[in-house]
């Protein structure tokens, strides 16, 4: 597993426009916010009738580096089997942080946090891709279009209809959605937003359970150590020729070893194109 991680960051560093591990990672235009909603959700589907309402919290800061989400809420399912109806009440408790990569999930039913890297967050930091341009690009790649521009909460807002719905963002934050998916609506909106402002580090603590890693979790100081070292490496890949990388590439990997010599070509050159472009060639 720890294999794929390493080769995933291969790519996001020859892909990247300039391979510095330094960049500024920039997933919002605004430096900080904290936002308060409330999200309710109704609907019949299968034969039920569902029902839930619940708060959730962000905070940000860093233009997003670091951000923590909390949200809490409860949802009642109503399902009439022969005519007898069945009442089932479910509570959800969820915080996940993000942390200039690093990627934690606290489970209140386990009591543990997971925690992994966050792939979308590396590859935004390796490149210089701006982040409202990333974020629209992301939402056309999704059948997502602009539609107009609308006042919400006192904030101009893009409102972008999606598949299934709406929503209304401002810089890169969403302030409103509205989603109907299998016939269940689900409406999310801002009830506060506070932008720019000084986040208290209270905020983005976890809770007090022990930390899992994940299969293949390496940690900042370690995937920048990585990074460092294939950047490095570049140079010599480039000028091997395919049967030098072959020798060098399965010496000592039994993964690779198992692969075809076409399964081989193709990955070379895969990794010689990603160079090319990395240099601009």
């Amino acid at each position: 597993m720890k294999k794929i991680n390493i080769l995933l960051s291969l790519i996001i560093v020859l892909t990247s426009c300039s391979g510095n591990s330094q960049n500024k990672l920039k997933r919002y235009d605004v430096k900080s916010a904290i936002i308060q909603y409330n999200i309710t959700t109704s609907g019949k589907t299968f034969g039920s009738t569902i029902k839930g309402a619940g708060t959730e919290s962000l905070y940000f800061k860093d233009w997003g580096a670091v951000e923590l989400t909390e949200e809490q809420s409860t949802q009642t399912t109503v399902t009439k089997i022969f005519g007898k109806g069945k009442t089932q009440t479910t509570s959800t408790h969820i915080i996940k942080k993000l942390d200039n990569g690093e990627s934690y999930h606290a489970d209140f039913d386990k009591k543990v946090i997971y925690l992994t890297r966050d792939l979308g967050m590396d590859m935004m930091k390796q490149s210089n891709t701006d982040a409202g341009e990333a974020g629209k690009s992301m939402l056309e790649s999704m059948g997502g279009e602009k539609i107009g521009n609308e006042d919400f909460m006192g904030y101009n807002c893009e409102v972008w209809s999606v598949p299934g719905g709406k929503q209304w963002m401002y810089k890169g934050t969403v302030l409103k959605l509205e989603m109907t998916m299998l016939g269940i609506t689900t409406v999310k909106e801002a009830t506060s937003a506070k932008f720019n402002v000084s986040v208290p580090a209270e905020n983005f603590k976890l809770p007090d359970f022990p930390i899992q890693k994940m299969d293949g979790y390496m940690d900042n100081d370690e995937y920048n150590d990585e990074l460092e070292e294939m950047d490095d490496k570049m140079d010599k890949i480039q000028n091997l020729s395919f049967e030098e990388w072959k020798e060098m590439a399965t010496k000592n990997d039994e993964e690779m070893k198992a692969m075809s010599d076409e399964e081989l070509r193709q990955t070379y050159d895969m990794i010689q194109k990603m160079i090319k472009m990395k240099r601009g060639n």
